[in-house]
């Protein structure tokens, strides 16, 4: 039988990785130490995916996400630290909301559009729910196969924080079509990750996340010519109307996109429009307040 430590350091020589070699180790093998011949050959065509350039975060199948560990595949883009970023600023605006009001809203309504594995709106439930047992989170996505994979962060999450379960409903359809009638008017918080690579970068993406999904990059340019913008606009656009009074849109960019953004919102109507930076410093989330 081969030994947790020999296979692992056979594996960061062939990535030419330490970490990667420990984090396929760890995934698999968990705080185990034995290490039987199926184990090691399923271990060795996870380093041949890797090393055929598939993201580690498929080849490992799943990764953090703020405080969850969720299953990630090609079905839905990967989570990353910038959208982790964005759910701060999304429960900032609903604790903002809560500060005004004096106190908790009673019956916290949160919309999360294009949700792709579910980490937002997974991430949301999680920090606001416990504490509000009302809090109701609807999560769309127009591709089944994105929300297949939402559904089984779902259930994953719900077994370690069983309240989620009764606080998120999955939704099929595209953007606003996606919602129920009685959401109009009655949402606290719309928050999307939309696709906002224009169809010109595509080429230039590393090979590596161009094996994610094209759909949940890439988004047409807006009415204005604006790169990619086609689906922020979409967001911004409509989110005003499902919108209860005091409510807020927050919506992921890339850096370009942020006047656009602040200007169409402006004229759309909304109060209070800026856009928060992440950690690097680059203009990222537009927020804005009905």
């Amino acid at each position: 039988m081969t030994s947790r430590a020999s296979l692992q350091a056979d594996l960061a020589a062939r990535l030419g990785s330490a970490n990667e070699a420990r984090w396929m180790v760890e995934e698999v093998l968990g705080a185990g130490a034995g290490v039987d011949e199926a184990v090691a050959r399923g271990l060795h065509e996870m380093a041949t995916r890797r090393l055929d350039g598939e993201p580690l975060q498929y080849v490992l199948g799943a990764w953090a996400f703020r405080s969850l560990d969720l299953s990630v595949d090609a079905r839905a883009l990967i989570p990353r630290p910038e959208t982790e970023q964005v759910v701060e600023v999304a429960l900032a605006e609903v604790r903002r909301q809560e500060d005004a009001a004096g106190s908790a809203v009673a019956a916290l309504r949160v919309a999360d559009l294009g949700t792709g594995s579910g980490a937002v709106a997974l991430a949301v439930a999680v920090e606001l729910g416990a504490a509000r047992p009302a809090l109701r989170v609807v999560a769309t996505d127009v591709d089944p196969a994105a929300l297949s994979l939402a559904q089984e962060n779902l259930r994953r999450v719900a077994r370690r924080h069983p309240h989620v379960a009764a606080q998120v409903e999955l939704a099929a359809g595209s953007w606003f079509d996606a919602l129920a009638p009685r959401w109009r008017g009655q949402l606290h918080l719309v928050v999307s990750n939309p696709p906002y690579v224009s169809e010109d970068e595509w080429g230039s993406l590393d090979p590596e996340v161009r094996r994610e999904p094209y759909g949940a990059l890439v988004a047409t340019a807006g009415s204005d010519g604006t790169p990619g913008f086609g689906a922020i606009e979409a967001v911004l656009a409509g989110a005003r109307a499902w919108l209860a009074p005091g409510g807020a849109v927050v919506a992921e960019l890339a850096p370009h996109q942020a006047g656009p953004a602040t200007d169409l919102a402006a004229r759309a109507g909304y109060r209070d429009v800026r856009v928060e930076r992440d950690l690097a410093g680059r203009e990222r989330a537009v927020v804005a307040r009905r």
